[in-house]
């Protein structure tokens, strides 16, 4: 019998050691406890862990099947590695007893073999089964929705998570499309978007933002970042800090507004008779807002998208409760 080789698809990791740096792991942080919110192909969780001091711990999530068996191949009992989204870190840490974490890094992108691999479906550069999961294991694929939605929900999506104004010119070509044949394949679907969309930004395929919004919906990634944010911060011990890369606007400015929610906040008249220790405290202290470099995004153009956001958790103001 015949064996077919599965290919290897390499993969750079953005901002790896300024995320790492961002982390702050000098000192007795070195034997803190930290999360890795998505392992991908384990370039952060590698360099943290050759950071980490002998008593430390690293936990490291991922949905996608390909990442856990990467992961499992990492020989160092300090690191632990789930199969599951970061969103549910909160019952994964009571669950070994982790009170409190010093650290949490979420690399939001999709990785490389995941975008180069036709048989995942993530991209329309390259024909392939139109699926689309992070978590080949469990859910719904792409195509089995496009067969099933109705076209006002495919244009709200498309539009919503695309950013897509020919929404629902795109939403109306996939119903009339899909009377007639399945959609199962990622070059049917950019042929679909294509005579759909008539202009588009100079450089940029039709099928980009459509591809996207499908995503996003398919894998509830926007659902899954809000109640990480959520359970992130509540993990983060005082002084713990919290570094997240975005590779689209959506997410970005979900980011953003997380950390301003906690940074920033409303102070009240000052001729109150309130004491000082009562007062609203910023929870929260931004430090920093970084992007590729010049010479990381002509090295890998993947990167070019990529906005790091890092914040620390304050400690309690003194008195406080």
């Amino acid at each position: 019998m015949t064996t077919t080789a599965v290919p290897e698809f390499q993969h750079r990791t953005v901002l790896l050691d300024e995320a790492v740096d961002a982390l702050d792991l000098a000192g007795a942080r070195a034997n803190g406890t930290f999360i890795d919110g998505t392992f991908g192909r384990g370039g952060h969780s590698r360099l943290i862990l050759s950071r980490l001091g002998p008593d430390a711990r690293l936990i490291a999530f991922d949905k996608d099947p390909q990442a856990i068996a990467t992961a499992e191949q990492v020989a160092d009992s300090r690191f632990t590695i789930v199969h599951d989204s970061f969103a549910t870190m909160a019952a994964a840490l009571a669950d070994r007893g982790i009170g409190a974490v010093d650290g949490i890094l979420l690399d939001l992108g999709i990785s490389s073999p995941q975008v180069d691999d036709a048989a995942r479906g993530f991209s329309f550069r390259n024909d392939g089964p139109l699926d689309m999961r992070m978590d080949t294991t469990r859910g719904m694929s792409a195509a089995q929705w496009l067969a099933t939605e109705t076209e006002q929900t495919l244009e709200k999506v498309i539009r919503d998570y695309g950013e897509e104004r020919f929404a629902f010119q795109i939403a109306k070509a996939i119903v009339a499309r899909r009377a007639v044949e399945p959609i199962s394949s990622t070059r049917q679907l950019a042929g679909i978007v294509a005579g759909a969309v008539k202009t588009r930004e100079k450089g940029k395929d039709p099928a980009t933002r459509t591809f996207q919004a499908i995503r996003i919906f398919v894998n509830k990634e926007l659902e899954d970042l809000e109640a990480g944010l959520n359970q992130a911060f509540d993990a983060l011990a005082p002084g713990g800090i919290m570094a997240i890369i975005s590779f689209h606007s959506l997410e970005d400015r979900m980011v953003k507004r997380f950390f301003a929610s906690k940074a920033n906040v409303a102070q009240p008249d000052r001729r109150l008779p309130i004491r000082a220790v009562d007062l609203p405290q910023p929870e929260m202290k931004l430090l920093a807002k970084i992007k590729p470099s010049d010479a990381e995004v002509e090295a890998n153009p993947r990167a070019r998208s990529a906005v790091m956001r890092v914040a620390r958790r304050l400690p309690l103001p003194e008195g406080a409760q």
